[in-house]
């Protein structure tokens, strides 16, 4: 098999692909968000945020973000020595989203400081068999191909098991996700497709494509059955918190999703915002969300229900 090759990731989607190909030891360095699996923590963190979604409400982060990159700049610090230092073969990024990670230019910058010939791979999934394709490419460059295309099997066994059991499902509950609070953004990339393989109406949102600003009037016109909170970068007690300070569109509170009480928050880091091998996970936990009456409601660990209460509209 050859020497594993010494690996940064500079994406926390692309470390759990590292370590879900039995890689873990070859990973020499992670960022600060990189958390799953628990064995990455303590590893080298070649990054920090300019940014806290912990002590700034949903609004307050947005503006922080468009006001960075508006004036070209990034919401990301990047340890370049400690880079230098861990003498990398393999660095992984992605050219995606400015705000999902250090961006790819800062990267490339970076590498030519190093005096080894590491290679800058960037990922730019825009669906789930681009994915798929990132995994393949992390198991070709790390000399795990026969890992990569075991681990690709699998997932795709996962999703053919959710259009199994879809027979069983004769209606598809408008559903909306949200990637943002304040301002509400409709969901992107491989989002819409998770509400697919979930039994949903995946109409509301840019398959493939960027997320987008949303308004309450197309929301209104849309009349949401089921509703996901899932804000880019959230844990659903981050999310809980962040409610408390959100001003949700105006209408909110007539909307059938939030009159009958399936307003629901999500795991939005570990399942939808990563474009790893959890998103199937992701689509099965959407599963139970959107159909609970036929498979069961999902965990308290998979989702909660959000309270009425804690949901203030403009």
């Amino acid at each position: 098999m050859g020497t594993r090759p010494r690996i940064v990731s500079l994406l926390p989607s692309a470390t759990e692909i590292v370590c879900a190909l039995g890689l873990g030891d070859a990973l020499v360095g992670v960022t600060h968000e990189c958390d799953f699996p628990p064995e990455v923590v303590g590893k080298p963190v070649l990054t920090s945020s300019r940014i806290s979604h912990e002590t700034m409400s949903s609004a307050e982060v947005d503006h922080a973000v468009r006001s960075q990159l508006d004036g070209h700049g990034s919401i990301y610090n990047l340890d370049e020595k400690l880079l230098a230092e861990l003498k990398p073969d393999l660095v992984i990024t992605q050219e995606l989203c400015e705000v999902c990670a250090v961006s790819y230019k800062t990267v490339l910058q970076a590498a030519r400081l190093i005096e080894s010939d590491a290679r800058v791979v960037s990922l730019e999934p825009n669906n789930i068999q681009d994915i798929f394709a990132n995994i393949r490419t992390v198991g070709e460059l790390a000399g795990a191909s026969a890992e990569a295309k075991t681990l690709v099997r699998e997932l795709t066994v996962q999703l053919d098991a959710l259009a199994v059991l879809l027979t069983e499902v004769e209606t598809r509950p408008r559903t909306l996700v949200l990637e943002w609070l304040e301002p509400p953004f409709a969901p992107g990339h491989w989002v819409p497709e998770q509400v697919a393989f979930a039994g949903g109406d995946a109409s509301f949102g840019n398959a493939g494509g960027k997320s987008r600003t949303t308004t309450a009037e197309e929301i209104r016109a849309y009349a949401p059955e089921v509703i996901v909170l899932a804000p880019c970068g959230y844990y659903k007690d981050d999310i809980l918190r962040a409610l408390e300070r959100a001003r949700l569109p105006r209408g909110w509170n007539d909307l059938p999703a939030v009159r009958d009480g399936k307003v629901w928050a999500v795991d939005a880091t570990s399942y939808f915002s990563r474009p790893g091998p959890r998103v199937v996970e992701g689509a099965e936990i959407l599963l139970k969300i959107i159909h609970p009456e036929i498979f069961g409601e999902p965990s308290e660990a998979q989702a909660v229900r959000v309270p009425r209460e804690l949901m203030t509209a403009e």
